[in-house]
């Protein structure tokens, strides 16, 4: 997602806990510009924005949703898919039904599904 978005002119911050991914992102990148970030966002986040479009994928951990919102630029988009108890099984890491919905419905949620074991949004500041 980070290439992609770079080739499309915005100026991209990409954080992965991943040495290995962001190795794997950075030559699929070649001369396109990234920076690239290693963290843990266990830790909190390492980036303060503002950011035209802030992207999280499969990383669940609700206490950072605030603060992920906050990283939005008023009018940017906030897109975000977590794990999901809806059409699964459940597990410590999924999200119960409607919690990315209650978590950001302070935003103009323009996208939401959940099913097959995943939930994803999208909204925009």
């Amino acid at each position: 997602m980070a290439v992609w978005l770079a080739r499309r002119g915005l100026t991209v911050d990409a954080v992965d806990v991943s040495p290995v991914g962001l190795a794997a992102g950075r030559e699929l990148a070649g001369a396109t510009p990234v920076r690239w970030i290693e963290a843990d966002l266990d830790d909190g986040l390492p980036v303060a924005g503002p950011y035209d479009v802030v992207v999280c994928q499969r990383f669940r951990e609700p206490s950072l949703y605030p603060a992920l919102a906050g990283l939005v630029a008023p009018g940017g988009l906030l897109v975000i898919s977590v794990l999901s108890e809806v059409g699964d099984t459940g597990g410590p890491f999924r999200a119960p039904p409607g919690e990315l919905l209650a978590a950001f419905s302070h935003l103009e949620v323009l996208h939401h599904e959940e099913g097959d074991g995943e939930a994803r949004l999208v909204a925009r500041a």
